[in-house]
């Protein structure tokens, strides 16, 4: 909106195998950085176009390379290459086995059955290779013999040893303990650059996404109930929050929501506009015990005294917020952006049964005043491998970020956060490390490789980040949308300390500044990473309206087996959908469709349809949602829309007929769901959101 990727080697006998990490299956380095583009080809290990090295860095591994001192040019061309694999876009999995890093990457060995992903049809015996080659040589302080000698097959530690044959036993132990394979979702290295396989024929994108409507009500935010149940919580943008019962697909039930009945009421705190409101919602991971939830919203300072933090615009990010100007006669940051942490205990026997919650909050972890009226982003969710608080920040609003926030490191706003919700300090704390709430830092945060960034920041470089997600699959695939301004809708993979352009670009286009107060951000001095999707405003029809992206999820049901596997995004105007198919798979570079849609004849709840046609009228796609089956919904202004399989809406897809013979059998129709008129003044007011998209 606008104002909105293992290899498994077991442990068997005395061998020491290697797992993989399959947290990090996309193009990333051994920092957890992703790669960035050279002008130029590295010196000494020659990479050119995307890697991991600087000029710098690629002199630092010549130096180790020369202090080898190894005579034989063949194995030393082998070590070279070895060493080398640290400027490889994917050197990040190719170092590291079981989330440790090690100073060798992965050797291919063809020995370890593999199901490859890499460019060759037989992947080069690399470790075999090395083994042969290099056994009998002298290699001075070797690379081969430090992280593992004396284990898993390699002799007594020899302090004066310097060839292979003198520290591993055979070339089966040495294999074991740096060999590996290729699979779908890892690498090995081969001596030269990892190169993945295209598929040898083109993907199709799907005939067509068949819905079916289950739900009247319009909302912001959906997310399923942490018990695992059929059971998911839906907010709105006044601040209401709903716990609703999610039907079986195929069983003609509606949503089992009670609008008269809400889990929790935070109206009293929220100040709902058109620009503003509640934005996003998220419960911790053990919720079920512990009851903790968090609310993200907008407050008014002059209508809430709880509305008390500090303005972004200061003169740590050389902002004045005096000589700010705003469109409504608001002073700037009378309206600020709020996290406040709620819970569920005391409401029932146990949090996972609650059925409402105290609206009363049990802790402030975040606020922070806003310079401008719109581009506030909002979302909150955990990540799913640490267990922390992401935060997704607008820039704050004013055409083309004029304050350059999102390119200021010491700006919070056009930026992704990453909080410790769990290790609380104490007020004194807070105060002393200049925190703006009550949360830590986690260590690993990119600023303790760069010194120049907030602490709380994770990544940059966004306008409005507008519905993210992780890949239930490949939790390092973190999706965000973000919302352009004149140009382009993009999608984007954020990575650590990943810089993502604006308002250097806007997408895949350089961003003409017009207005600079804030001072400007060269393109030379960042690594800007370019969007693995979207679309340009011109791929609008005139008569759809604007254009506004909406992020959604990799789609992992199989209720749509034909759908598996790629990430759906929508235009909140247009009512458009695509889908986005990764290829060479763990590549990161992704083909985009767009995908027709239709309405099951048997929904539940007819679809109401666009005038002169027979497609479904969505109305305003606001954002997407999943439930404990991975199935996918969007949350339209004209209700709640679930994927449902192709052939409810004669759309062919090969794999259904497979997927589906092994389906249980649906349970008996649910109730309907109970919705109030009053429900439609609320969807009204709630329509008047889509101004502050502009």
């Amino acid at each position: 909106m606008k104002t909105v990727l293992s290899i498994g080697f077991l442990f068997c006998c005395c061998l020491l195998f290697l797992l993989l990490d399959s947290s990090t299956s996309l193009p990333l380095c051994v920092d957890s950085r992703a790669p960035f583009t050279l002008n130029s080809t590295l010196k000494f290990c020659s990479y050119n176009g995307s890697t991991c090295c600087n000029s710098i860095q690629d002199q630092q591994i010549q130096k180790q390379f020369n202090l080898m001192n190894v005579s034989d040019t063949d194995c030393a061309s082998l070590l070279k290459s070895i060493l080398c694999a640290k400027c490889d876009p994917f050197s990040g999995e190719l170092f590291t086995v079981q989330s440790t890093q090690r100073s060798v990457p992965v050797l291919c060995d063809s020995a370890i059955p593999a199901n490859s992903s890499q460019s060759k049809a037989s992947v080069r015996d690399f470790c075999s290779e090395v083994w042969n080659t290099c056994q009998t040589v002298s290699i001075i302080n070797s690379p081969l013999s430090s992280s593992l000698q004396g284990q898993g097959g390699g002799l007594p530690a020899n302090t004066n040893a310097t060839k292979l044959n003198e520290l591993w036993q055979s070339k089966a132990d040495f294999c074991n303990a740096f060999g590996g394979a290729s699979n779908n979702e890892s690498v090995c290295f081969e001596g030269e650059p990892v190169a993945l396989n295209k598929t040898d024929t083109p993907i199709s994108p799907p005939h067509g996404l068949c819905l079916e409507k289950i739900g009247n009500g319009s909302y912001l935010n959906m997310v399923a109930h942490p018990d695992g149940t059929n059971r998911a919580f839906f907010s709105s943008q006044m601040g209401k929050v709903w716990l609703a019962t999610i039907p079986e697909e195929g069983s003609g039930g509606q949503l089992e929501l009670d609008e008269s009945s809400p889990f929790v009421d935070l109206t009293d705190q929220v100040y709902f506009d058109t620009q503003f409101g509640m934005m996003g919602m998220t419960f911790h991971p053990n919720f079920a015990n512990n009851g903790r939830f968090f609310a993200s919203f907008n407050c008014d300072k002059d209508k809430w005294s709880g509305c008390n933090g500090v303005c972004s615009c200061n003169s740590n990010v050389n902002c004045d917020p005096s000589k700010l100007g705003t469109s409504n006669g608001a002073q700037p940051c009378q309206y600020q952006t709020v996290i406040a942490e709620y819970t569920a205990n005391g409401t029932a026997s146990q949090p996972s049964s609650a059925e409402s919650a105290k609206p009363t909050e049990v802790r402030r972890i975040f606020t922070m005043g806003l310079p401008f009226t719109s581009q506030h982003g909002g979302q909150i969710l955990f990540g799913p491998n640490d267990g922390y608080l992401y935060f997704m920040m607008g820039d704050g609003g004013g055409t083309g970020d004029p304050y350059n926030f999102s390119q200021n490191k010491k700006s919070l706003l056009g930026k992704v956060m990453r909080l410790d919700v769990d290790n609380i300090p104490s007020a004194s704390q807070v105060s002393k490390l200049g925190l703006w709430g009550s949360y830590s830092i986690p260590k690993d945060n990119p600023f303790s490789e760069d010194k120049d960034l907030e602490p709380e920041i994770w990544a940059l470089g966004l306008r409005n980040p507008w519905r993210c997600s992780f890949d239930s699959e490949k939790p390092s695939y973190f999706f965000c949308a973000d919302v352009g301004q004149d140009l382009y809708e993009e999608v984007d993979l954020i990575t650590k300390g990943g810089n993502y352009g604006w308002r250097i670009n806007e997408g895949p286009y350089p961003f003409t500044v017009t207005d600079s107060p804030g001072g400007n951000t060269s393109i030379k001095s960042i690594n800007a990473i370019a969007p693995i999707a979207g679309y340009n405003h011109s791929q609008i029809n005139k008569n759809e309206g604007s254009a506004s992206i909406t992020g959604g999820y990799v789609y992992r049901s199989m209720t749509d087996p034909c759908m598996f596997g790629r990430y759906l995004y929508a235009d909140l105007y247009a009512g458009a959908v695509w889908a986005a198919t990764e290829d060479p798979e763990n590549s990161g570079n992704f083909t985009t469709s767009r995908i027709p849609f239709s309405c099951a004849h048997n929904s539940p709840i007819p679809c109401d349809v666009v005038p002169s046609s027979s497609l479904p009228a969505l109305g305003y796609i606001f954002s997407f949602g999943q439930d404990n089956k991975k199935d996918v919904y969007i949350l339209a202004s004209s209700g709640v829309y679930r994927v449902v399989p192709p052939s409810r809406c004669n759309y062919t897809c090969s794999q259904e007929k497979e997927s589906t013979t092994t389906s249980p059998p649906s349970p008996s129709p649910s109730h309907a769901s109970h919705w109030s008129n009053s429900y439609f003044l609320q969807l009204s007011s709630l329509l008047l959101l889509l101004t502050s998209f502009m």
